[in-house]
């Protein structure tokens, strides 16, 4: 059944913590809208926590301004709500970045000037279902409880493309949009969604050019985080195609915190990072139940997983085992108030789809205005890196990596 609409409010915040960081960690970790600890499923109640949570986002603007200051090869761009993925508009400078947040919408940030602004819901958002394709979807998110999470941008034609959002919040769906990049700035319509079976949690998806869908549900009903970070088969990979009543499990796909996932660009293959078995495998579309390849482990928790403009998998994460911060591997109880609030190094890494070799491209220290490390996204010569709590997305160049 459908759990009533709670909100707990705790203010639990690391030492040391700035103005931002404070605000931050309030907005990101301890307003809980039913965060379960164990599979951060989300209920949110829009009409008590929005106003509160406008109010913070402003003032994490304010703070940023004064405190957005570059950190070693990183500079940020200041004043988002846990951008936790990032994908660029086809042919043009602008990233659209989610929010892992009730209210945080997604923003679209220009990757020149290194600003942002809110794209949606902004003050109108714009919706045209295609009853055709998404027929089955009862209708637009509530843009009050929108949380966006894993992202996946396909390039059409006449500057058209189509983004597919993981969204939580009033529901559990990849909600579909048209993205225009005609004009000046790129402009989003919602077309559609998708139900997730059993309303169960998506964390990443990515899509074939027939509309096909994959995504991956990381904790089925009723795992936990801990026991996949121990190493047991806690999700998998789902599938749908336009026609299909809703999302499948792919068998043979079954693996400990399914997480990020993508295809390959000859679409016979997509891959998939498993967070609690710290690696990215490679599976056929045809016969996904043997696995074709796979990294070998990896020393960093793998996140959302992007392919680059020379064809190589990019990933990042955190690293798995710090003497501050703790190993999370085989973690017997997972506190997501310690973890997220305890700042750890991170890697983003390249991996080659045919040979599964890795290749570190960056990699920085636990930064305490910056953690929390989701994914890495190639644009032209830089790289820029979402956090899944935070109040800023990160960016350093592609060009003096040699020398690290």
């Amino acid at each position: 059944g459908v759990r009533p609409p709670t909100v707990t409010v705790r203010f639990l915040t690391p030492n040391n913590c700035p103005n931002r960081c404070w605000l931050a960690t309030i907005a990101q970790n301890h307003i809980r809208i039913i965060m379960n600890r164990d599979n951060f499923s989300f209920s949110v109640t829009g009409t008590l926590l929005l106003p509160l949570l406008l109010m913070l986002m402003a003032g994490i603007a304010q703070a940023g301004d004064d405190e957005c200051a570059a950190v070693g090869e990183y500079g940020f761009v200041c004043g988002m709500v846990s951008p936790e993925d990032l994908v660029l508009v086809p042919g043009t400078k602008w990233i659209i970045a989610s929010g892992m947040a009730p209210g945080a919408g997604m923003t679209l940030i220009d990757s020149q000037q290194k600003t942002w602004s809110e794209l949606y819901p902004a003050d109108r958002p714009r919706a045209e279902q295609d009853m055709q394709t998404y027929g089955a979807c009862p209708g637009t998110p509530d843009p009050n409880k929108f949380i966006s999470h894993g992202l996946n941008i396909r390039a059409g034609e006449n500057g058209h493309s189509t983004l597919y959002v993981v969204g939580h919040g009033g529901r559990e769906a990849i909600e579909v949009f048209d993205v225009d990049a005609s004009g000046e700035k790129p402009e989003l319509t919602w077309t559609g969604c998708i139900m997730t079976p059993d309303a169960m949690a998506i964390n990443s998806v990515a899509s074939f050019s027939d509309g096909s869908l994959v995504a991956t549900i990381p904790l089925q009903t009723g795992k936990t985080i801990a026991e996949a970070l121990g190493g047991a088969i806690t999700g998998g990979v789902y599938q749908w195609s336009p026609g299909d009543a809703g999302f499948e499990m792919v068998q043979g796909t079954e693996l400990p915190y399914a997480n990020g996932i993508e295809v390959s660009t000859d679409e016979q293959e997509f891959f998939v990072a498993t967070s609690g078995g710290h690696k990215i495998i490679a599976y056929s579309r045809s016969n996904p139940a043997r696995q074709l390849r796979a990294t070998g482990t990896l020393t960093i928790i793998p996140d959302n997983l992007h392919m680059a403009s020379d064809g190589r998998l990019v990933t990042a994460g955190l690293i798995i085992d710090d003497p501050v911060c703790g190993n999370l591997a085989g973690e017997g109880e997972f506190d997501l108030d310690k973890f997220a609030a305890c700042p750890r190094p991170f890697i983003a890494m390249a991996v080659d789809p045919q040979t599964m070799e890795v290749e570190d491209l960056a990699s920085g220290p636990a930064i305490e205005t910056f953690s929390n490390i989701t994914m890495a996204l190639q644009v032209d010569d830089e790289l820029w890196i979402g956090t899944f709590a935070g109040d800023r997305v990160a960016y350093r160049s592609l060009k003096d990596l040699g020398s690290e």
